[in-house]
C-alpha cells in the first residue's frame, strides 16, 4: 500500500480525500471545538517541543534550522513516530493538520517531509 501524506490547516473544511485526519500541534487551535474538529487523533507528543516552537516563531529565515532541529527531536522520540505510522497504515491516506497561517513553513509540513524520508 502506498501512503499518501497531506497537510492542511485545521480551519479548512474536512473532505473525504483527507483520509485519516491527525492534529499534530502541541496546543489546541483557537476557535475549533473538539467535537467539530473531525480528527482521528491529536498527537501532541509528535509536535515540536515548546522551546523549538518558540525559537522558530514561524520565521521563514529559520526554516532550515527548524527542519534540522525538529528532525532531531523526532529521531529521539521514535515511539511517537511509530504511533503515527500505525495510524497511517489504516487508510493509506493521512492529513496532518496544523493551525499556523503559513502554509509552507509549519510543523506539519516538516513532519510530512520527515515521514517521507526527506532530511536536511
Amino acid at each position: 500500500m502506498t501512503l499518501e501524506i497531506r497537510t492542511k490547516r485545521i480551519y479548512d473544511p474536512a473532505a473525504p480525500a483527507d483520509g485519516i485526519r491527525v492534529l499534530v500541534d502541541r496546543v489546541w487551535p483557537r476557535g475549533i471545538r473538539k467535537d467539530e474538529a473531525m480528527i482521528v487523533a491529536w498527537l501532541k507528543e509528535i509536535a515540536p517541543s515548546t522551546a523549538l516552537r518558540q525559537w522558530f516563531g514561524h520565521r521563514p529565515e529559520r526554516w532550515k534550522g527548524f527542519l534540522h532541529r525538529y528532525a532531531q527531536e523526532l529521531d529521539r522520540d521514535q515511539a511517537a513516530v511509530a504511533g503515527l505510522r500505525e495510524l497511517m497504515k489504516k487508510d493509506g491516506r493521512v492529513t496532518l493538520l496544523f493551525a499556523a497561517r503559513d502554509m509552507d513553513h509549519n510543523n506539519a509540513v516538516a513532519l510530512a517531509q520527515y515521514l517521507r524520508g526527506r532530511r536536511i
